[in-house]
């Protein structure tokens, strides 16, 4: 197991989740991706992405079908601007890949925000700090993982 997934499935655990980071053969960098190679629906893949809210990052975990209007995000969260981090300012931010990100293990707190809309799946699936890796979680746990706010992020 990669360094990052195997820190992942050590937050999970002490966290008191019994989750497992599962390794796919195929990518799960993208929502598609991930949805097709675990059989479930793009909607219960939790993306995680970063953005740079007024110039300091931020992740959004978002439906898999969702794309993130980020003037209506910035109105619920009382953001100027919103913009997509790139590939730099998203590694620096979570020391993991774009398509790898996890909701946690990051070097330092980033303030989060979870899409209400992902409360309409049982089970969700994250990214394990690689395009390869994910685990299971409830909608719930991920909140309270997280520490997330609810928003939405599509109208």
């Amino acid at each position: 197991m990669h360094p990052s997934s195997a820190k992942i499935m050590d937050l999970l655990a002490a966290h008191g989740l019994h989750s497992q980071v599962r390794t796919l053969a195929e990518s799960t960098r993208t929502a598609a991706e991930a949805a097709a190679a675990l059989g479930c629906e793009v909607g219960a893949i939790a993306s995680s992405l970063v953005f740079l809210s007024d110039g300091a990052p931020i992740l959004v975990l978002t439906s898999g079908s969702h794309r993130v209007d980020t003037d209506l995000l910035a109105d619920q969260i009382g953001a100027r601007m919103i913009a997509r981090a790139d590939a730099a300012a998203v590694r620096a931010a979570t020391g993991q890949p774009i398509g790898g990100v996890a909701p946690i293990g990051h070097p330092s707190p980033v303030p989060t925000y979870i899409d209400v809309e992902l409360k309409k799946h049982g089970e969700l699936w994250a990214a394990a700090g690689t395009p390869h890796a994910v685990f299971e979680i409830s909608y719930d746990d991920l909140v309270s993982l997280t520490g997330a706010a609810e928003v939405a992020v599509e109208s």
